[in-house]
């Protein structure tokens, strides 16, 4: 169990990462402070520099037994926060309103307690991923040949969710976050004078073919297979001019799927959509892809594992809000472990992610700390 000590100084440190956020790529210094709290710790081993800033705490048993991964996410987000405490960001446009700093911390909670008290087999990872924002982070992990050296067989991640009650749990077997994909399309023609626009070669009526085609891809609708739903989430055509006609534009838009095996045909018929309506109007077309997330999966085996120690400790679940259109860079870990993802509520009424007033909950510490130290002793035992 945590002592008042160790909640305090857990609660210190989780504000300290708050202060001082870093975006996805970028996380040298918050890496350096999780690697160095966890030294204190006495793992077996720390690996640093996974799939970029990516740090890992070993906790080996010795003993022939499964591997058990629990991950929490290194970076924050590029959001000015609005938020009146003493432990608000420092940085200008960057800020932890993604919950991230408390699952950091609810990871070093974890360690704190197998440090005491050593599983009996196997071996505990505690995984610090980098770049979960933009979806690249995992991926770069999992290919990094040291992550092979610590290969799970079971993973497990806690994320805060606001829209459910206070130490509540969604989760359920099956798909909990959709496969996401952003697509940029940039078309590219030629400039002409605003009096003479035939001279030119202008994307306009090509961007305006686009939208309602690309948002007829994927309407959204029920969570089931059949689920495909196209955002557009930017636009430009040509400069701010009266001047001049366009010779230039772009479309964003967010792919999304309720599994990865959907994702390749809805991004193929999208890039099908622009290469033709470039042909159509005589334009060049290039595509580029970000934030590229694969679908989170619940493996029903996880998932009962979980289950079973949110019963033992008095936990309450259930599948309230998933599974959830919304992505996560933890869907990777689960491709070659039995792997589940656990949304933990702050309050019903609580501030939203990514809104500029959001504040992780430290009272949360504890409860997801629990939560993996159950799961933990439950496939691994106690020595």
């Amino acid at each position: 169990m945590l002592t008042n000590l160790d909640l305090m100084e857990l609660t210190e440190f989780r504000r300290e990462l708050h202060r001082h956020p870093e975006l996805s790529g970028e996380e040298v210094e918050t890496a350096s402070k999780i690697a160095a709290e966890l030294k204190a710790l006495s793992p077996t081993r720390i690996l640093t520099g996974l799939g970029g800033h990516g740090v890992a705490a070993v906790f080996d048993s010795g003993k022939d037994g499964p591997t058990v991964l629990f991950r929490a996410e290194l970076d924050a987000l590029p959001i000015e926060e609005r938020n009146d405490i003493a432990w608000s960001s420092l940085i200008h446009e960057k800020s932890h309103v993604c919950g991230h700093d408390g699952h950091m911390t609810m990871l070093l909670a974890l360690g704190r307690m197998i440090s005491r008290q050593p599983v009996a087999q196997g071996r505990v990872i505690l995984m610090f991923q980098p770049a979960e924002e933009d979806g690249s982070g995992a991926k770069a992990v999992v290919a990094d040949p040291a992550y092979q050296e610590i290969q799970a067989d079971w993973a497990f991640a806690i994320h805060i969710e606001p829209g459910r009650p206070f130490g509540y749990v969604s989760t359920c077997a099956g798909l909990i976050n959709c496969a996401s994909l952003g697509l940029k399309i940039k078309l590219n023609g030629k400039t002409a004078h605003a009096a003479d626009p035939e001279d030119g070669v202008s994307p306009a009526q090509a961007i305006a073919e686009l939208i309602p085609a690309l948002d007829a891809l994927g309407q959204g609708g029920s969570l089931n297979d059949d689920f495909r739903l196209v955002t557009i989430t930017h636009v430009k055509i040509g400069e701010p001019s009266f001047g001049v006609a366009p010779g230039d534009g772009k479309i964003f838009a967010t792919l999304r799927t309720a599994g990865d095996a959907g994702m390749e045909s809805l991004e193929t018929a999208a890039r099908t959509l622009a290469n033709t309506a470039a042909e159509k109007f005589g334009l060049n077309v290039d595509f580029e892809v970000c934030d590229n997330f694969a679908a989170s999966i619940n493996n029903p085996d996880a998932y009962n594992v979980a289950t079973t120690a949110m019963d033992a400790i008095d936990v309450a679940y259930g599948d309230a809000g998933v599974p959830m259109r919304a992505s996560e860079d933890f869907g990777v870990f689960g491709w070659d472990a039995k792997a589940a993802m656990l949304c933990l509520g702050p309050g019903e009424d609580y501030a939203a992610l990514h809104n500029p007033d959001y504040d992780f909950p430290d009272d949360l510490i504890p409860i997801g700390c629990a939560i993996f130290e159950r799961i933990a002793r439950d496939l691994l035992g106690t020595a």
